[in-house]
């Protein structure tokens, strides 16, 4: 039997004969990317935070957006007055501003923490919940990657989302803050940059990596294209004038030289909209534009990569809508904040559970109650009309469902008052209108009463 000849298959296209395709004879082929940890280099982090707005925001934008709106708190087994107390207590602490502050610095070195503030006990020890007593939960204390030295040889073994996470952290003292020694992990909320994989990150400390080094070579060109058109403004409108026997005037002595330049500032002097240029008869003059056509364009294109590597549309990366019929950016806001809330499902929802639970038991002395939640608050405002839409359809809906008898007259009352968050519409409903609200019997009694009311009998004559 005849062995089949066999060939090697590749995954991509090359001609050789054309010197097309990676791996041929060809400039493409010589191309490849480097290593540069710019997330290591933290001075230089600090100081492109400091001087380019771009980075700036680059940090900022997502940070403030994940925490600008708060959270709405779902719960029978707290009063309206006690989830006022918790709100109370997130912003007396500030509990948002410090989050922000984590977010942030997580973005920009790569890692940070906050710290879970409770008095009296000993930031070494594991955190065990039903030893928080109230008034004992003092804030949040937020620290960047490199205040902190991660104990890299002694990892979380137990099973959970810890596990190959370091098991201390220990802080660096300073003129600012002092050595608080070894803090145990359970005692901090976490926040990473872009993960790496598990072999770069054994290298970086168990951190992950700063967002300017991932957009760093996009933030380049941006920034040289934007410095280099500001310097071509200087030189859009060129002189020139050819003086006869300039050279040699040059080459003769001091004196020469200064009647040119006695010469040429004179002519700048006259040169006016109502003035005169006067030249020899044998010299020329001429004048030269720079054309920017074009430059816009492939400005625009850098800045439009530099929003997509930053998951950070135009319209709120540098505050300007994109180009194009009918393009408001409109749509782009609403994927961007779609954007926002996964990251705050994913990242967010667990830390805030856990603080809330911390606040809860500080506060009242008891742990977060079951059937708890939370849900965060749309960033997307709503115009009157469409608040106005809402409360109609949706008090609609309570209407009917009230009147046929699924809710009482409590529970539609809640729901009313509970809308009020969207809509605006009926925020004047107090606690005491919903305490209230469980005395009035339901809509089906009301109406079997009037019904068996006695009727007043005729007379007959």
């Amino acid at each position: 039997m005849a062995r089949k000849k066999t060939s090697a298959t590749h995954d991509s296209f090359q001609n050789f004969a054309a010197n097309l395709g990676i791996g041929t004879d060809n400039l493409t082929s010589a191309s490849s990317y480097g290593f540069n940890p710019l997330s290591v280099n933290r001075l230089l982090l600090e100081y492109m935070y400091r001087g380019s707005w771009i980075v700036g925001n680059a940090v900022d934008v997502i940070a403030d957006d994940m925490v600008q709106s708060g959270i709405s708190m779902n719960t029978d087994a707290l009063s309206p007055d006690e989830l006022d107390i918790v709100q109370g207590a997130l912003e007396r602490m500030e509990i948002w501003t410090k989050l922000n502050e984590v977010i942030k610095w997580s973005r920009l070195y790569g890692g940070a923490l906050a710290v879970l503030l409770i008095e009296g006990q000993d930031w070494e020890t594991p955190l065990e919940l039903d030893t928080i007593d109230e008034g004992q939960f003092k804030g949040l204390l937020v620290m960047d990657r490199w205040q902190l030295l991660p104990s890299v040889t002694d990892l979380v073994e137990e099973l959970g989302p810890d596990m190959g996470k370091p098991r201390y952290y220990r802080t660096i003292g300073d003129a600012i803050l002092p050595d608080l020694g070894n803090i145990h992990y359970s005692r901090v909320i976490r926040f990473d940059g872009y993960d790496l994989p598990h072999y770069q990150k054994s290298t970086n400390m168990l951190w992950g990596t700063s967002i300017i080094e991932r957009i760093n070579d996009r933030l380049i060109a941006f920034d040289s294209t934007s410095t280099g058109l500001a310097q071509l403004v200087f030189k859009a409108h060129l002189r020139t004038w050819k003086i006869e026997g300039l050279r040699a005037a040059i080459g003769t002595n001091a004196t020469a030289v200064n009647n040119v330049i006695k010469n040429v500032k004179l002519v700048r002097q006259l040169q006016s909209n109502e003035g005169i240029t006067i030249i020899d008869s044998n010299d020329e003059f001429d004048t030269h534009s720079y054309n920017f056509a074009g430059l816009d364009d492939c400005l625009m294109q850098f800045g439009q990569q530099l929003a997509g590597a930053l998951e950070i549309p135009l319209v709120r990366l540098f505050g300007q809508s994109p180009t194009g019929l009918s393009s408001t950016g409109e749509s782009d806001l609403r994927t961007y904040y779609d954007g926002i809330k996964k990251k705050q499902e994913t990242k967010m929802r667990t830390p805030l559970r856990r603080i809330l639970d911390i606040l809860c038991r500080s506060e009242f002395g008891a742990p977060l109650p079951k059937g708890f939640t939370f849900t965060f608050n749309p960033l997307w405002q709503m115009t009157d009309l469409e608040k106005a839409d809402i409360a109609q359809k949706n008090t609609a809906a309570i209407v009917q469902a009230y009147e046929a008898g699924i809710v009482s007259n409590h529970v539609a009352v809640k729901e009313l008052k509970q809308m009020s968050n969207v809509s605006g519409v009926f925020s004047n409903i107090t606690d005491e209108d919903i305490k209230e609200s469980k005395q009035i019997a339901p809509l089906s009694e009301l109406i079997e009463g009037d019904d068996e009311e006695e009727k007043p009998v005729s007379k007959t004559e």
